[in-house]
């Protein structure tokens, strides 16, 4: 199932994507006050909305309605160097390969939609990163890896952007990772059920249509299992807590000659079974 957040020009509602359109949530009269209810729910409540879903007729064309990011997390947290070739590229740079899961927040302001404008701010150094975002369904204390999938409610493009040059001002990232919109999300959350293996999906990041990042989540260092093992050691993943789980080789920082982003530069993240998402730079 896809879930989304949207506007068809009365303010934000919740839907389920139907092919090419949307199923308004309020409008079917099914009474959930937004998205993360449906997150709490978990498998009891998605079984009583496809029941909804599977009688409704779509309200509205999908063309029609604006996508607004699907959430706003409890916590955004975000793994850095998970990809063999990204901390190859990192290592050029000096960057020091880390021994362990090195996490860094992104402040939940940053959270924007999926074909939002991103706006630089203050940034000279504006970066894209291309990521699975992970949502948490059941909380998770504690968990072992192969139990980690029953924690996941569903998965989001996310595009990581970041600000380079504000990025070391501290050791945390946080300060470079959180600039308002610097986290379009989306564009919609598709339902873990739907995924068959979340350890081999295509994604791909393009620039102005130039292609500048491909892998696949295979080549993750530490699986997403292993990311919620690691985090919930320490702490309580709450449901509706949003995890960004590395990008892959080719950021515009690591290229030579040095390739960020400008003012009208387009970028589009796409990851196989899950969607796309675009986002321009503001000039």
């Amino acid at each position: 199932m896809r879930l989304a957040r949207f506007d068809a020009g009365s303010g934000p509602g919740t839907g389920v994507i139907h092919g090419d359109a949307v199923i308004s949530l309020g409008a079917a009269g099914f009474p959930v006050t937004g998205m993360l209810e449906i997150i709490t729910g978990g498998a009891a409540l998605l079984e009583r909305l496809n029941a909804v879903v599977e009688k409704t007729s779509p309200h509205h064309a999908l063309n029609e309605v604006r996508l607004l990011a699907p959430l706003r997390p409890g916590k955004y947290l975000a793994i850095g160097m998970n990809y063999k070739n990204h901390v190859s590229e990192a290592e050029r740079l000096g960057v020091k390969k880390p021994t362990k899961q090195f996490w860094f927040n992104k402040q939940t302001t940053c959270i924007s939609g999926p074909y939002d404008v991103i706006d630089p701010g203050v940034s000279e150094e504006l970066d894209y990163e291309i990521e699975l975002g992970v949502v948490i369904g059941r909380a998770a204390k504690a968990v072992r890896g192969h139990e980690a999938s029953s924690h996941i409610f569903g998965y989001v493009v996310a595009n990581d952007v970041s600000a380079r040059d504000w990025q070391f001002h501290s050791p945390t990232f946080t300060m470079g990772k959180s600039f308002d919109t610097h986290g379009p999300i989306g564009p919609w959350i598709v339902t873990a059920d739907e995924i068959a293996d979340a350890q081999n999906l295509n994604l791909r990041c393009l620039v102005n249509g130039e292609l500048r990042q491909s892998s696949n989540t295979s080549q993750m260092i530490y699986s997403v299992a292993e990311q919620i093992e690691y985090l919930s050691t320490a702490f309580t993943l709450e449901s509706g807590d949003l995890i960004a789980t590395g990008t892959p080789e080719g950021v515009g920082i690591a290229m030579n000659p040095r390739r960020f982003l400008r003012g009208g530069d387009l970028v589009r993240c796409e990851i196989d079974g899950i969607g796309v998402i675009e986002n321009c730079v503001a000039a």
